[in-house]
């Protein structure tokens, strides 16, 4: 489905006043250090506002948006650092689904998603965390037919988001020299998941490992399915990216501009002005990288790859710039964890590894490049 930029502006401003309310800095440190790690009544509210189906068809009940309203409502769940299953869930998990899976797959396994009920994850990079095909590291096997399972899994599988509250888990794993995506429940015989200790509490991962483990293949997709789902959820993390730079600029300003010494606002001296004034240049070109992987991905344009690469490095590396200039600007308050600029470094340096991190984005814009 398409909507105009004023309807795409609508829904990201809902999103941004729900979380306004209801994801306080006070309501992300508590949610955070809770054992499911999100707020599940904020969730369904999420759920109510349609961004948990942003990405699924109407028909298996969600909205059928594309990129660009992805990258808008990331931005608002970003400059609130949402502790959610935002990327793993409706993202990589919708995604996946809606690309590999059957309309039988569709019609069991989207609607609760959509509906906020269950939560899902995917459980795709090996130990090295390239979240490339060299990097699984789980093997499928085929199997006799036993209530619903068709394969069993053997392998690890690492940095999995929101891994220890999901109840609809998804696997990539290799198959007869190829990748197929497998589904396993949560009490599968063999299966084990882990809590990984995390420098973002945020963002919880887990570690699974699979011994023998009853899974169920959806579709016949293979590697192409997960790119289809790495790409957005590239577009989504850049989104988040962008709009916690862009929050934590927005502080640090207004902290420029209260904060007096020698009987004036410490904005007002020449060098804070100048990291002010390129910082603002970063965070500015990072959103327009975003938004415009979004628009290539959405017009299925053969420049998208290029893009997406563009922003998975760009949106990560001025999110950290900004974050960490952000604490040396406030001086010594900020390098206290009550101080929210905490967070904000937190997530970033996070966001430089996820999902690749910038190394893999660079050789991959480049080489659309042809360089």
């Amino acid at each position: 489905m398409t909507i105009s930029v004023t309807e795409r502006a609508e829904l990201a401003a809902a999103v941004s006043e729900l979380l306004h309310d209801e994801c306080t800095e006070q309501d992300v440190r508590r949610v955070m250090g809770s054992d499911d790690g999100f707020d599940r009544e904020l969730w369904h509210k999420l759920a109510a506002q349609g961004v948990t189906g942003l990405l699924v068809d109407s028909e298996y009940g969600g909205v059928g948006l594309g990129g660009l309203e992805l990258e808008a409502v990331a931005e608002a769940t970003g400059a609130a650092l949402l502790p959610a299953p935002f990327l793993s869930s409706v993202v990589l998990a919708s995604a996946l689904i809606g690309a590999a899976g059957t309309d039988a797959d569709k019609q069991r396994l989207l609607p609760s998603l959509v509906a906020g009920t269950s939560v899902g994850t995917v459980a795709l990079t090996g130990a090295r965390g390239t979240w490339a095909p060299e990097g699984v590291a789980v093997r499928a096997a085929s199997a006799d037919i036993k209530e619903g399972a068709d394969h069993t899994l053997t392998g690890n599988a690492h940095y999995v988001i929101h891994g220890q509250v999901a109840d609809l888990i998804l696997v990539v794993a290799r198959i007869n020299g190829d990748f197929g995506i497998f589904e396993v429940a949560p009490d599968a015989e063999g299966f084990v998941r882990t809590a990984a200790t995390v420098f973002d509490p945020t963002v919880p991962l887990s570690t699974y490992t699979f011994d023998a483990t009853p899974a169920r293949r959806l579709g016949t997709s293979g590697w192409d399915a997960v790119r289809h789902a790495l790409d957005l959820a590239l577009i989504a993390l850049a989104g988040e990216q962008v709009g916690g730079a862009r929050r934590i600029f927005d502080i640090t300003v207004d902290y420029l501009k209260t904060r007096i010494q020698f009987g004036r606002p410490i904005g007002s001296f020449q060098a804070l002005k100048h990291m002010a004034a390129d910082l603002l240049v970063q965070v500015e070109s990072a959103t327009s990288a975003a938004q415009h992987a979004a628009a290539e991905h959405d017009a299925g344009s053969e420049k998208a790859s290029g893009a997406i690469g563009l922003a998975g490095f760009t949106c990560a590396e001025a999110y950290h710039t900004t974050a960490m200039s952000a604490i040396q600007m406030h001086g010594g308050i900020a390098f206290t964890w009550e101080h929210p600029a905490h967070l904000f470094l937190r997530r970033a340096r996070t966001g430089l590894q996820l999902l690749g991190g910038s190394g893999l984005h660079r050789e991959r814009y480049l080489s659309a490049k042809g360089a």
